[in-house]
């Protein structure tokens, strides 16, 4: 899964893709360097991001949508709200990417309607409020038991579970070691029996983690701890990887999966 921010603050590649036609190459150079699909972000949700309303959002997303389905691309769209993504399932749009795991009322239903595969994450809190002291007993269960219950929700409102994946939510209300403990323990997910997709892609705690004696690695410079993550997380059963780095990321995939017994 590429990641596409048509977004002016997000925390890596804000403000590079605002326009149609340049969203279009970078979707395109990803799809070229083996993306599987393209996941369309309209509103930033890095560490202290302010929302934006429903109308922007759909005013960001929907031009670069409507091309890159018309070129053949399979999109992924990152919304927390059921209206975005009703209108870019519309548009043609196969998934919907939920960061909030259904916390707007009417976002079960509106992917049940459509058919269509949703990704329910875990986030304490939200963007405003998630790295504010985040506190667990056992981030691993309590990260399940979140999941379990929100995958509840959606087979309620009738989407299928063939249709539903889940996120642990790397970075989103977690210390450093929270983000390692999950992905150490992952098969505590995996093994819950539905597609598991790791998005770890420029995450801060690589910089933190990875730190030299300037200080933390700047965002571009995280290439090498967010394969490494990757790749363990693979290896525990991940399914779905989203990254910015398609091509590193897709080459480190194919020769984990050329280890593997055939």
């Amino acid at each position: 899964m590429g990641i596409l921010n048509v977004t002016p603050d997000s925390f890596s590649d804000g403000g590079r893709f605002i326009d149609t036609a340049s969203a279009t190459a970078a979707a395109t150079a990803m799809v070229n360097d083996g993306a599987d699909l393209i996941d369309v972000g309209g509103e930033s949700s890095r560490p202290g991001a302010q929302p934006v309303s429903e109308l922007e959002e759909i005013r960001r997303v929907i031009p670069v949508v409507e091309t890159l389905v018309a070129q053949g691309i399979v999109v992924s769209v990152d919304t927390t709200k059921a209206e975005v993504a009703r209108q870019c399932l519309l548009a043609g749009a196969q998934v919907v990417n939920d960061i909030s795991a259904l916390s707007d009322p009417q976002m079960a239903s509106t992917c049940a309607d459509a058919g269509c595969t949703v990704c329910l994450m875990h986030m304490k809190g939200n963007p405003q409020t998630m790295q504010t002291d985040p506190a667990y007993v056992c981030v691993s269960e309590e990260v399940g038991s979140f999941l379990l219950a929100r995958i509840e929700v959606a087979e309620d409102a009738g989407v299928q579970r063939e249709n539903i994946w889940i996120d642990p939510g790397i970075g989103f209300g977690k210390t450093i070691e929270h983000n390692l403990t999950l992905i150490r323990e992952l098969g505590q997910l995996t093994g819950l029996g539905y597609p598991v997709l790791i998005g770890v892609s420029r995450k801060s705690m690589i910089g933190r983690v990875l730190a030299d004696a300037v200080g933390a690695l700047d965002v571009l410079d995280r290439l090498e701890g967010a394969l490494a993550l990757q790749v363990a997380a693979q290896l525990l059963g991940a399914k779905v990887i989203r990254t910015h780095d398609v091509k590193s990321s897709r080459r480190a995939v194919d020769m984990i999966a050329a280890l593997q017994p055939s």
